[in-house]
């Protein structure tokens, strides 16, 4: 189990870490780019969802690699990675399931989304988080939830239309979740 620790927390691997998901924070912003060209100002912080939360990783990260902790942005981080890592997963199946195929970028989705979940989940034990950076964290996330389902600013499957509002109905149980998740990790310090 030392070994694991040890080569989640090596510098060069966290450098390797940090480009990857400063490249999918890259695509993800570019993958939402027609959305967000029509998307009121005001709700722009809340569209990029999965690319926003992997931001929030790629602070952890540098703040990681600079010998310290940033909670605010590792709560955040761990509760957006779950959330929409998980998400994304269960919305592209659901996309194969309705429409019987998934192309190259919805199974790209599924592998890049699962594995912002994942690595979630594998740094648990260096999060510095405690319950406030946890209700922080839940505030911007439930607040997301009402900006995507109640004003429509949510990520844009049309081939899903018709399943609106039991996928907004998903999502808000998938945010207490992954706030409970969150929660979870932040009582171990």
């Amino acid at each position: 189990m030392l070994y694991i620790r040890d080569w989640l927390m090596h510098r060069s691997f966290l450098i390797l870490l940090l480009i990857v998901n400063v490249i999918g924070t890259i695509y993800g912003y570019i993958w939402y780019g027609p959305q967000l060209s029509e998307t009121p100002p005001i709700f722009l912080p809340f569209v990029p969802d999965s690319p926003t939360a992997s931001l929030f990783f790629v602070f952890v990260l540098i703040a990681w690699l600079r010998h310290t902790n940033w909670p605010f942005i590792e709560a955040l981080a761990v509760v957006t990675l779950v959330k929409y890592g998980i998400w994304a997963v269960v919305m592209n199946m659901l996309v194969l399931v309705v429409t019987g195929q998934l192309g190259f970028a919805g199974w790209m989705l599924v592998i890049s989304h699962g594995a912002m979940a994942v690595q979630a989940l594998l740094y648990a034990p260096y999060y510095r988080m405690s319950f406030i950076h946890v209700v922080v964290a839940a505030i911007w996330t439930l607040h997301n939830d009402v900006i995507d389902y109640v004003f429509g600013m949510m990520p844009q499957y049309q081939m899903l239309s018709q399943y609106t509002q039991q996928i907004g109905y998903f999502t808000f149980w998938l945010s207490i979740v992954s706030i409970a998740v969150a929660y979870i990790f932040s009582r171990r310090h």
